[in-house]
């Protein structure tokens, strides 16, 4: 376990090394540490390098964001999957990037013209585009600097944008090579559309919530010749083309093929049948407005409707006099209204609480919208997406999640890549004067002369994020870094963006690399939440800002707090307690590691060999292999909440606590013993701080080089099971725990204070514990058995016999008299549990979870009459 790693230049060993502060003060720490780490080039990536490559791309932050708890969640697990490798000995790139984020962006500058009372029109194309570029370069991607507070490991060099000349290459050569291979197409279609935003959103980017609506029922005709259809869009009846019903629906055959009025119109519109009615739904027929509603317009497709568009795209009514002008959700109470008066509201149900789509962006309710858009047919690509999975190219983890992912990329419908926004990759078609269409590829010229003008629609944002593993290594060009390092090792996302983004890259990789994935596995986390599970948001009041828990409890314990919560696929729950609890282990080590040095702890020459160490040396050495081969095997399935409590039991419970403490006896004997466990205690602590590195890599950097002398532990050896167990050391000390723990309990229930001392006798004779006897008597505040010792209390525990002295340190009947008190409690306590969980009738109607309260209680009741008749029995004279 040895650490190889080189002196820095001009430093000694230890004996030169900085004598560490009394308190670990992480704002004075870790800004300096990070600068020094990016000077050194640590965290640069070298594609010459015989290393062999782990990559990691960072899921592009929003150029308009600022670090959420989510992104130092993510951030956290990442920059310790790429520290361990790092030290692992790869050639380890972490590719930074920010996100152009279309819409976001366009929404920000959009608003600062607004308070100069201006819009984006007032300014045109070009110079509104210039203008979000200047602010691109002045407000935008400050999540940059505060990804270097969290510690975050990346190739700085190596940043890239999505909308840089690099990226927006690939885009145009990938959209030309998808176009030349008819995967792309323009076509008019029902699509998503936002009266706020003014432009289509994809399906994966609206959000559904339950909204209080209206559900009206509306008859259509008279008499025998009348339907009742139900609605909860009244105003888009205005462009209603037909009524449908179920072609075997017996209520309905007379009418199908016939025409009704259109109530309000004046249009007569046909009755046709097709199988995608519900004949059991409702009345059995609906409306078919095929130009508002995606199910209405493949109707319209199957029986040649005529598509009547009622609503421009800021939602305003375009038809039929007096609802014309008027707002989609005005209009609404207006047709209603209208309806009402002339006896057509068959039935109203208000509040109707039903799934409405809302704008991902701006959260404004959306309208399907009919509009010649372009799409991505993503028939082959999904298939060869799936296919990856499925034959095993690519590892989904946790593996429940591959259920999530094929629901979602065998069922993809072809793809809305235009939106009608001004900042974004441009789509790179040109349309000619007699009706040409010229799709131009980067190294192209666009077709010149009077006429010719170019698509005025941008890419979709997801379009250029779908090819970061492959763009941001200089594709469509053959560099030696996409040699080196696509495909990625590992992609560390949000099961939430699995769709948006995920999904999109393993099309866009598979399709541009001849067939390689972009990654070899896909691990997925869950969200971060409130400690009450709730989902964190400004609307709620309970969104944290990280960089305020950084400030107050430095940086460490915010990533070791998250870490340690982070099940693969499973949500986070986080509470300010819990990072005070991480600051307090940061404490604990800064601290514990401050006294070893102080009593000598060193990593100077090999470990002593097994038999000049204690049993105590051999048991914490043996451990210490036991959870290098757990942390390991944690962090390869991507473990993370498993491998950072192993690492704070085994450093705070077994390092800190158990051995440090009894090796104190020891460094006060001095002599050879001392010096072994000196060693062996240098060794523990280099171990320990490596393996801790990855996830709290500031504390872990001052302690190490401090003990070391070292240059730095970002670039120090990963520590390997070196093979050394000692079954009968470890026996030996649990059974040493065992006689301390024990003691301590009795002390703690008795009401001795803890560094109260009282006399005891030991018998240790037949076990191996005799050789600590100088530690169990400091460690418990035993004093020797003088003259006229009583034992009062006698304690058999793991094949000893610890006798005390009471006599003088309590009140023997006062003690009785309260122990009898709290007995006669829980004897009352456990009566009326099993009363109640002995009543029949009572378990036949109390829910679950009263009923398992009440077996807690009982077996609560039950732990405390044994322990207080053990105390009782332990008292002279009972």
């Amino acid at each position: 376990m040895t650490d190889n790693t080189q002196q820095s230049p001009g430093r000694g060993p230890k004996d030169s090394t900085p004598e560490l502060p009394t308190q670990y003060a992480p704002a004075e720490v870790e800004g300096p540490l990070y600068e020094r780490w990016v000077e050194r080039g640590y965290f640069e990536a070298d594609e010459k390098s015989e290393k062999p490559p782990y990559t990691i791309v960072i899921p592009p932050p929003n150029v308009t964001g600022s670090l959420h708890l989510g992104h130092a969640f993510e951030h956290t697990l990442i920059d310790a999957l790429t520290r361990r490798k790092r030290m692992q000995g790869f050639e380890t790139l972490w590719q930074p990037g920010m996100d152009h984020a279309g819409i976001a962006t366009q929404n920000v500058v959009e608003r600062e013209l607004a308070k100069e009372g201006k819009s984006r029109h007032d300014l045109g194309r070009e110079a509104f585009v210039e203008r979000v570029w200047k602010w691109k370069a002045e407000s935008g991607g400050q999540i940059s600097g505060q990804m270097k507070r969290l510690g975050d490991g990346v190739a700085w060099s190596r940043e890239r944008f999505t909308m840089d000349e690099g990226l927006s290459k690939a885009v145009q050569t990938i959209f030309k090579k998808l176009y030349d291979d008819e995967l792309i197409y323009r076509a008019e279609r029902i699509i998503n559309w936002c009266p706020r935003c003014l432009t289509a959103i994809s399906d994966i980017e609206v959000e559904y919530q339950d909204d209080d609506g209206e559900l009206v029922s509306i008859k259509y005709g008279e008499g025998d010749a009348s339907i009742v259809v139900a609605t909860t869009r009244a105003e888009t009846m205005l462009g209603d083309t037909a009524v449908a019903v179920h072609p075997e629906d017996e209520r309905y055959k007379h009418l199908i093929g016939t025409e009704i009025e259109l109530p309000l119109t004046g249009r007569r519109i046909p009755v046709v049948a097709d199988a995608h009615v519900d004949p059991g739904f409702g009345t059995g027929a609906v409306k078919v407005t095929p130009a508002h509603d995606p199910n209405d317009f493949e109707i319209g497709r199957r029986h040649g409707l005529p598509s009547l568009t009622v609503l421009d795209e800021h939602g305003i009514i375009t038809v039929h006099g007096p609802f014309q002008g008027l707002d989609r959700f005005e209009a609404r109470s207006a047709i209603v209204g209208a309806l009402r008066a002339e006896g057509r509201i068959v039935a109203e149900k208000r509040p109707y609480v039903h799934s409405v789509g809302h704008c991902s962006r701006c959260k404004t309710t959306l309208e399907p919208r009919q509009s010649m858009q372009w799409w991505v047919k993503v028939g082959p690509l999904a298939e060869a997406a799936s296919g990856a999975v499925r034959d095993g190219k690519v590892k989904i983890h946790p593996q429940e999640m591959e259920k999530r992912y094929f629901d979602w990329v065998d069922n993809l419908h072809d793809w809305c890549i235009s939106r009608q926004l001004w900042w974004g990759h441009r789509i790179p078609v040109w349309y000619g004067p007699n009706g040409e269409t010229v799709c131009v590829g980067p190294d192209e010229q666009p077709p010149t002369g009077e006429g010719w003008h170019q698509e005025t629609d941008v890419l979709d944002t997801w379009f250029s994020s779908g090819l970061w593993p492959f763009s941001t290594l200089g594709w469509p060009e053959r560099t030696e870094s996409l040699e080196k390092f696509y495909p990625n090792s590992v992609l560390v996302t949000g099961y939430d963006i699995l769709f948006f983004w995920v999904v999109r890259m393993m099309m866009f990789g598979l399709y541009a690399m001849d067939g390689t994935p972009p990654f070899h596995t896909i691990a997925l986390h869950g969200m971060v939440r409130d400690q009450f599970g709730k989902k964190m948001s400004k609307s709620f009041g309970n969104a944290v800002n990280p960089l305020d828990w950084m400030d107050t409890y430095g940086s460490d314990a915010v990533r070791f707090t998250l870490a340690r919560g982070a099940n693969p696929g499973v949500d986070v729950p986080i509470g300010e307690d819990w990072v005070q609890g991480s600051r307090n282990f940061a404490n604990k080590v800064w601290n514990a590691t401050r006294f070893a040095l102080m009593n000598g702890a060193t990593v100077e020459g090999e470990l002593p060999p097994a038999e000049k160490m204690s049993a105590t040396d051999r048991w914490i050495l043996s451990r210490l292999n036991t959870v290098v081969a757990e942390v390991d095997a944690y962090y390869d399935d991507y473990q993370f909440a498993k491998l950072t409590d192993t690492l704070f039991h085994f450093a705070w419970d077994e390092v800190f606590d158990w051995y440090v403490e009894l090796s104190k006896t020891t460094f006060m004997g001095g002599g050879e013993q001392a010096e072994v466990s000196a060693r062996v205690l240098g060794e523990v602590l280099d171990v320990t701080l490596k393996l801790l590195h990855p996830v709290v890599p500031f504390v872990t950097e001052a302690l190490w080089t401090a003990l070391t002398g070292k240059e730095s532990v970002v670039v120090a050896d990963w520590p390997t099971d070196s093979g050394f167990r000692d079954a009968d050391a470890e026996r030996e000390i649990e059974n040493l725990q065992q006689v301390i723990t024990e003691v301590r309990r009795f002390r703690s229930d008795q009401g001795l204070q803890p560094g109260q001392k009282v006399p005891a006798r030991l018998d240790l004779s037949g076990t191996a514990l005799a050789a600590h006897e100088a530690a169990i008597r400091q460690l418990l505040r035993l004093q020797p058995a003088e003259d006229g010792f009583q034992a009062t209390a006698s304690l058999p525990v793991a094949g000893a016999t610890v006798e005390l002295d009471l006599s003088g340190a309590i009140d023997f009947e006062a003690e009785r008299k309260r122990l009898t008190k709290d007995l006669a409690a829980a004897e009352k306590e456990k009566a009326q549990a099993n009363a109640k969980l002995g009543n029949e009738a009572f378990l036949a109607k109390a829910p679950d979870n009263v009923v398992e309260k009440i077996r807690t209680r009982l077996a609560a009741a039950e732990a405390d009459i044994e322990r207080i008749t053990g105390q009782l029995r332990a008292l002279p004279g009972a």
